[in-house]
């Protein structure tokens, strides 16, 4: 099954529970797309698919500038991994498959 969708997420940021719509549109070996919630959206840099992992970048510019580095592996219908934020750590992002 492809990684490709769009998924229900939530991220446990400092600020509290995150939800966002996280889009993957796969090309290959990469992909492209957009995580948007209520403190707006950011597109994907950089998107790499191997397999069921995937890998990215966002730039956030809302509370603050700062370059996100995610992880995620996708089981199904299921997604789960990490959201890298510099000196705030790491954050935990879980997904499900809503189309």
């Amino acid at each position: 099954m492809s990684v490709a969708g769009t998924y229900d997420c939530v991220t446990k940021t400092p600020m509290g529970d995150q939800k966002s719509k996280f889009t993957i549109n796969v090309d290959g070996d990469s992909f492209t797309g957009q995580n948007a919630g209520a403190m707006g959206s950011m597109d994907v840099v950089d998107g790499k698919v191997d397999g069921n992992n995937i890998t990215w970048k966002m730039n956030m510019t809302v509370p603050m500038p700062m370059t996100l580095e995610c992880d995620a592996v996708i089981d199904g219908d299921t997604l789960t991994g990490n959201v890298k934020a510099g000196a705030f750590g790491t954050m935990a992002m879980t997904g499900t498959r809503a189309a």
